[in-house]
């Protein structure tokens, strides 16, 4: 990757998203640059990932061909009236949930060229999911070039616009959905006996196993299910106890409270 790529934030997504890229060896470190106000915190980031911190907003956007927004929502209004100047002839990348294409476009000056992507935290290691959205404004060779540079952080898909707020939930909200199951089969694996680290090294490979199996093969989940559940066995007297608790409502629950924006 020869282009520079400036962060515009070092939160927990722009730490993965930096980090998967060094990781995967198709950006070098000192391709990276990132703004954030808590300088003290930027700079020991960028020791520990190795990117290059920057003083200033117009700091980043002039030493960046490519821009990632990766602040707050609430921020980014008074983001684009600093450095609007400077964004026209380079790409703006947004990952802030709900700055959807028809939302940036009032506010992008001429000549930016703009994609929405929706990635998640695993993309740190290489196992994440990055959804761009169907409307952009970028040329049709740069977003294939984007796309697979992507891809070494994990699967790249394309939804439409209006899928986009589902598709994000379940990506990028699951994963803590996903811990809270995990912690909870490591308290029980520790109520019986197992050491805690144990306990979650066991858990960890189970469910990365689990969707390995499912994604390699194809099969329906319910099918790798029930091959796990042998006639009068003991794993279907846990399934038995978990559609008594209403795991699977609680999973509808939880993806229709995101939908929802219920407080």
């Amino acid at each position: 990757m020869k282009q520079n790529i400036g962060f515009i934030g070092m939160g927990s997504m722009a730490q993965a998203i930096a980090w998967g890229f060094v990781r995967s060896g198709k950006v070098d470190s000192q391709k990276l640059f990132a703004y954030a106000p808590h300088q003290d915190k930027l700079q020991s980031n960028a020791k520990r990932i190795g990117f290059i911190p920057c003083a200033s907003l117009p700091e980043l956007a002039a030493a960046s061909d490519i821009c990632i927004m990766c602040c707050k929502p609430y921020q980014i209004e008074a983001v684009l009236r600093e450095i609007s100047s400077l964004l026209p002839g380079r790409v703006l990348l947004s990952v802030a949930a709900g700055w959807d294409f028809a939302r940036y476009s009032p506010l992008l000056p001429a000549g930016t060229r703009f994609q929405f992507i929706m990635p998640n935290t695993p993309v740190m290691t290489g196992d994440g999911v990055l959804l761009f959205e169907a409307a952009h404004s970028l040329e049709t060779e740069e977003r294939t070039q984007l796309m697979e540079l992507f891809g070494c952080l994990g699967l790249v898909r394309e939804l439409p616009s209006h899928l986009m707020g589902i598709g994000g939930t379940i990506t990028g909200c699951g994963p803590a959905f996903v811990d809270m199951m995990m912690e909870a089969f490591a308290d029980a694996a520790v109520k019986y006996g197992i050491a805690r680290p144990l306990a979650y090294e066991l858990v960890s490979q189970m469910v990365l196993g689990s969707a390995k199996l499912q994604a390699v093969t194809g099969r329906h989940p319910g099918q790798l299910k029930d091959e796990v559940c042998s006639p009068g066995g003991t794993t279907i007297l846990g399934v038995e106890a978990l559609e008594k608790a209403g795991l699977r409502a609680a999973c509808l629950d939880a993806v229709r409270a995101v939908m929802r924006g219920e407080r």
